[in-house]
């Protein structure tokens, strides 16, 4: 759903049904998106519930089983680990929702603590609740305005700003900003799981919102086109009617949108320019996680994704570097997966490797002592990967000319990159900062 930037339209969400939810328009596709297993007493370890294909939102499915065993060093299991566990791929903070809702029994009895304890023997009864939308209120929040007129935006989005609200994070988003700048009122977002929306940042997903208007149908208005993540600082451009965002979306589609990113490493990499084409797909050991994943690409596994990068500065003797990255596609964390696929996980990311211990690891040694102590706490103000959309450039939507965007990094990139530079630089030929 997309929010809309014209001030006098209304906003609005369909009542999908429950079935709607649960099997796709194409027939054909229906066998892929649910398998639902009832329990038996024999039941195995492996989760009963199964969600493959595309990301559903999972309301509606249902789990009935007899708890087996107890897989716990205390003994002691509690009963919303033990249903995240039985459907695979939900979130926990969806699963308590769920409990909390009243819809979740043991033994034929309704249970609302989500820190109740199963035991073997226990018969739970689970079905997982509607999502509830969110409501994005108008923030004055100051935005960095690159470019405006009356049919695009372009924003500096800073570190740290999250481009929608989802749970957790329903207020201080750019979408609130943008309510608030464009004179619009009060939306209502349909909710996702929270996990899934930490790493949500495909590039080439669109953003959409609505506002419940009783019986009026399904009513998809622009917005934004595509997303940066909660931790990367940069551009973004935002659709402002109709035919703006179709056309942008349409340049994302074809790769055809042009857009620079520059990150720092922790070492550099070899050889100091190329093309990683491996396909990235979810962590199965950690939700938050995106990870490259060799081999053919598989829709229930993986997507292809391919980055070209070239090294533009070697820094403080190799223990960094300047980094490009071009995308030709945009899976989420795509990036900082194939950085870490690369073995230069991008400093100051902690989920992808490149932690503190890690960058003073690499960067101690190759420097004076005397600097050991200011090194340390550049490297203890890191918060967030060093990632940065530096230029961004698309065919305007109205008329038709090609119009190109750029801005500096902010000054937490810029302060740790100017230090490495006074360490020892070695340009290559490519981007001039």
């Amino acid at each position: 759903m997309i929010f809309s930037l014209n001030s006098a339209s209304f906003f609005s969400i369909s009542h999908t049904s429950q079935s709607a939810l649960l099997f796709p328009r194409n027939p054909k596709s229906c066998s892929r998106v649910f398998r639902i297993l009832r329990a038996c007493s024999n039941s195995t370890d492996e989760p009963l519930v199964s969600v493959s294909g595309r990301r559903t939102n999972y309301a509606g499915v249902r789990l009935e089983e007899t708890v087996v065993d107890v897989n716990s060093d205390s003994g002691k299991l509690r009963l919303d680990s033990w249903i995240s566990s039985r459907i695979i791929g939900i979130s926990r903070a969806r699963v308590q929702s769920s409990i909390r809702s009243g819809l979740v029994s043991v033994n034929d009895r309704i249970v609302d603590k989500v820190s109740h304890v199963i035991r073997a023997g226990d018969k739970v009864n689970c079905t997982i609740s509607e999502l509830q939308p969110l409501r994005a209120e108008p923030e004055d929040i100051p935005l960095d305005i690159v470019y405006e007129d009356e049919h695009v935006l372009v924003v500096n989005k800073p570190a740290h700003m999250v481009v929608h609200p989802a749970p957790g994070n329903a207020s201080g988003t750019l979408v609130n900003g943008i309510l608030h700048h464009c004179s619009l009122p009060t939306v209502a977002l349909p909710n996702r799981d929270s996990e899934e929306d930490d790493i949500s940042d495909d590039e080439f997903n669109s953003f959409a919102a609505g506002q419940n208007c009783g019986t009026c149908e399904t009513n998809i208005r622009p917005g934004i086109v595509h997303r940066l993540d909660k931790g990367t600082s940069g551009l973004l451009v935002v659709a402002k009617d109709e035919h703006s965002h179709a056309h942008l979306s349409e340049q994302f589609k074809l790769h055809s949108i042009h857009r620079v990113y520059i990150s720092l490493t922790s070492g550099v990499p070899t050889p100091l320019s190329g093309r990683v084409e491996i396909p990235v797909g979810r962590d199965p050991n950690n939700r938050i996680r995106m990870t490259a994943v060799p081999g053919p690409s598989n829709s229930g596994q993986a997507r292809h994704a391919a980055s070209r990068y070239k090294v533009i500065e070697i820094l403080a003797a190799g223990g960094s570097a300047l980094v490009e990255w071009r995308l030709e596609t945009g899976r989420t964390h795509q990036i900082r997966a194939h950085a870490k696929y690369l073995g230069i996980p991008l400093l100051g990311d902690e989920v992808y490797g490149g932690t503190k211990n890690m960058a003073l690891s690499l960067l101690r040694p190759r420097i004076p002592s005397s600097h050991h102590g200011q090194l340390a706490q550049l490297v203890s103000r890191l918060d967030r990967p060093c990632l940065h959309a530096v230029a961004l450039g698309f065919n305007h939507p109205k008329t038709g000319k090609n119009v190109h965007f750029s801005c500096q990094p902010p000054e937490d990139f810029a302060e740790i990159l100017s230090w490495l530079r006074k360490i020892s630089t070695e340009k290559k030929k490519g981007l001039i900062l």
